[in-house]
């Protein structure tokens, strides 16, 4: 299983690294947020990752969802298992959350790709974790309100669907970061690029709005950027999307279903 990587990224904010993919935690005293929770496998690093920094799964005051693939909500059954807490998102995201739908790539979409570097061994990491499981996170609601939620960080929803169809960053004002989900990266095992980009196409379920949902990102107030997939980035949020949009594909630029 290894150990999570947890990385002090500015005060009270934490990028932690499991399989293949990222968590934060914020913390304010006796108290942790929570954003995404990495694949059913990664339920003990995520436990190891709170305990590294002095706090328990009970202490958990929310978990917030960036979107609902596997890699992002596999372990939340587990930790609710643990501790009762809320767990929120947008609207549309609590249902995807709820699986009344489904918007993830397929085995088959990979398997298709298995040839292209970088593909197999990740494929193998992430099947070992739980990648193909089924999981449905029926706690999952909207927002209690609008603006900085009441929470660790004093995150800020920024809805940015495309990626998936209720996808949510959130804004961290007090300490100028941005959680990214998969909505901008800098880094995947089966990507050519470091550094600010998009997903592959494949993985989004409408990869020109994941593109365009850029531009909600683009004004934030913000030099540090907290992915879903890659190491945290720093510099300004603008200069990031300007890199991001030159990096994209062809692909990425059609309307899905096109």
């Amino acid at each position: 299983m290894g150990s999570p990587t947890v990385t002090q990224v500015a005060d009270g904010t934490y990028l932690v690294g499991g399989t293949e993919v990222n968590w934060i935690v914020l913390t304010e005293g006796d108290a942790v947020t929570l954003i995404d929770t990495g694949y059913p496998g990664d339920e003990e690093l995520v436990v190891e990752s709170l305990r590294v920094l002095g706090h328990r799964p009970e202490q958990i005051a929310a978990v917030l969802i960036t979107h609902a693939h596997i890699d992002h909500v596999g372990s939340l059954p587990g930790l609710l298992r643990r501790g009762a807490f809320p767990v929120h998102t947008s609207e549309q995201e609590a249902r995807h959350a709820r699986r009344e739908f489904l918007e993830q790539a397929t085995a088959l979409d990979i398997v298709k790709r298995i040839w292209r570097p970088g593909h197999l061994r990740w494929s193998l990491a992430i099947s070992r974790a739980g990648a193909s499981r089924h999981v449905s996170v029926p706690e999952a609601r909207p927002f209690p309100g609008a603006g900085p939620l009441d929470l660790p960080g004093r995150p800020v929803p920024v809805l940015t669907p495309g990626h998936t169809s209720g996808h949510t960053c959130y804004h961290l004002p007090e300490v100028g970061a941005l959680v990214t989900g998969d909505a901008l990266i800098t880094g995947h095992p089966t990507s050519r690029f470091s550094g600010p980009h998009l997903v592959a196409p494949f993985f989004s379920h409408d990869p020109a709005a994941t593109l365009a949902a850029l531009t909600v990102l683009e004004p934030l107030d913000a030099d540090l950027i907290l992915p879903g997939h890659g190491p945290a980035h720093r510099g300004p949020v603008k200069q990031a999307v300007a890199l991001a949009r030159e990096r994209a594909t062809p692909a990425a630029r059609k309307p899905r279903g096109r």
